[in-house]
């Protein structure tokens, strides 16, 4: 959606979009920042049509002990986020049954043994801040 959105918003006559702000979870010594996964991807974007991209973060997510983003360790999250869903109980029409409304159920959207690989946050260079 970002994509479709800065491309279009780009070639408008008006209402451009001047700047992308994203928040920071760590910024090391060297600029590079940590956030949540998709963040480089927008920094790309922005890069690619020429809008300005912005960080956003507190003092506190400043850690001059971490040299560069190539040293922060991101979380690693369990594949079964992705690879499953919960919800109530449907017919094959995909209408809930009245009578077990509070029944929730994991549904597996993957195949079984499927390999995740699920990061929680992702590094942006510096460069494209």
């Amino acid at each position: 959606m970002a994509a479709s959105l800065l491309r279009l918003r780009a070639s408008a006559e008006e209402d451009h979009i001047v700047a992308v702000v994203v928040g920071a979870d760590r910024v090391a010594a060297n600029g590079d920042t940590a956030n949540k996964i998709g963040t480089y991807a927008l920094a790309i974007l922005a890069r690619f049509h020429g809008v300005r991209f912005l960080v956003a973060a507190p003092r506190t997510t400043i850690d001059l002990t971490t040299p560069s983003g190539e040293y922060i360790v991101i979380e690693q999250r369990r594949g079964a986020e992705v690879t499953t869903g919960k919800g109530p109980r449907c017919d094959e029409d995909g209408n809930v049954y009245d009578d077990v409304m509070s029944e929730m159920v994991t549904i597996r959207v993957a195949a079984k043994g499927v390999e995740v690989w699920n990061p929680a946050f992702d590094v942006t260079p510096r460069d494209l801040i």
